[in-house]
């Protein structure tokens, strides 16, 4: 089989998986939905053009998915950051950003890629739920990582081996859950932050997506934190009702929470995308300066609120940060530098680069053709 008919196929699964489970959203609440006063934020959201995609986006991504296929480890995961373990949730998005490319589980030109990201992840599920390799870094955001692979690996595969991990993964997210709303380093449901909460509001979707049981009230509890968090200005703060200023990581996530959980519309969603918009990469760089702190994690998330809000954000946000990313890509290696570590970034700004695919049900937000 040739790589367009693989892909084809694969498309072709996406569309089955979307037709046998409901992917348009989270049911919000009433009283949520009232207090997001629906606002039309585009007439097209969720569509590509065709013209995102070019040659030198292309070549950017073969040579990135090269490099890192040729770095996996020999326990099959990614992103050892102290000591020779690997790093599930490194692991996890360096999976996805391999099925990004059409490839699933033994499927594909890096089929074997992500089957041995998929074997390392299940090997590291604790009894409990929790997934994790390594305790230094908080576990939940690797953890929520984690599952979001496997959500979306179980949506495209069926595989009951990877049904019971997932569904144990939810169930701890879902006990973990602090009284606010939110989540943060450790699985206990003590304190949150938004970044933390990103991560498992996104799990918690995608696994929803691939047909897995998510209690409603978590999901509504979450959206009122991630309110919670939004300032004046429309960008977020870090944590909730402490006077924190806003940012564009932390605010690029927020976003995303919001549209992961269901929310749409509304003048929360349309507030912290204006916010967002200053951020846009620039030829000037006055921009960039100011998202320099956590670079790939906060293009990681604004990637997919732009794209969710569809229209003008989409088509004027990508091109930018596509290029930017391209021009930043070690031209002789084909990997990309910054963060925690090469495995990290290279995987970050793939699955951006990527986004125009449309592979994967979760960053499609409501699914193909809606």
């Amino acid at each position: 089989m040739n790589t367009d008919e693989h892909r084809l196929n694969v498309r072709a699964a996406l569309h089955q998986l979307c037709a046998s489970v409901c992917i348009c959203g989270f049911i919000v609440s009433p009283v949520l939905a009232q207090a997001t006063k629906p606002t039309v934020l585009a007439s097209t959201p969720n569509q590509v053009t065709g013209e995102e995609i070019t040659p030198a986006q292309q070549e950017a991504v073969r040579r990135g998915l090269s490099w890192l296929s040729t770095h996996q480890n020999r326990d099959g995961g990614f992103g050892a950051m102290n000591g020779p373990v690997s790093h599930a949730g490194i692991t996890a998005l360096a999976g996805l950003a391999f099925m990004q490319a059409g490839n699933l589980p033994g499927r594909g030109q890096y089929g074997d890629n992500v089957t041995k990201c998929l074997n390392f992840v299940l090997a590291h599920c604790q009894e409990s739920g929790l997934i994790a390799s390594d305790q230094s870094h908080g576990p939940m955001y690797g953890h929520g990582f984690a599952t979001l692979f496997l959500g979306e690996v179980y949506g495209m595969t069926q595989d009951e081996a990877v049904k019971e991990k997932l569904q144990r993964a939810v169930r701890l997210i879902e006990r973990t859950q602090n009284h606010e709303g939110g989540w943060r380093y450790q699985p206990v449901p003590y304190d949150a932050d938004i970044s933390v909460t990103i991560c498992q509001v996104m799990a918690l979707r995608a696994a929803r997506d691939a047909g897995i049981k998510v209690e409603k009230e978590v999901v509504d509890k979450s959206i009122k934190y991630v309110i919670s968090c939004q300032n004046d200005d429309g960008g977020f703060s870090y944590v909730a009702n402490q006077g924190g200023g806003s940012g564009f990581a932390r605010s690029a996530a927020g976003v995303s929470s919001l549209y992961y959980a269901g929310v749409f519309e509304g003048d929360n969603v349309k507030r912290g995308l204006n916010y967002l918009k200053q951020f846009q990469p620039s030829k000037s760089g006055a921009a960039d300066a100011a998202a320099e702190g956590h670079y790939f994690y906060g293009h990681y998330y604004a990637v997919q609120a732009m794209f969710l809000a569809g229209g003008d954000y989409w088509s004027q946000w990508y091109p930018a940060v596509r290029d930017q990313l391209i021009s930043r890509q070690d031209k002789t290696t084909g990997k990309w530098s910054g963060d925690f570590n090469d495995d990290y970034a290279t995987a970050m700004a793939l699955i951006v680069l990527q986004m125009p695919n449309r592979y994967l049900p979760v960053y499609t937000g409501k699914g193909p053709g809606s």
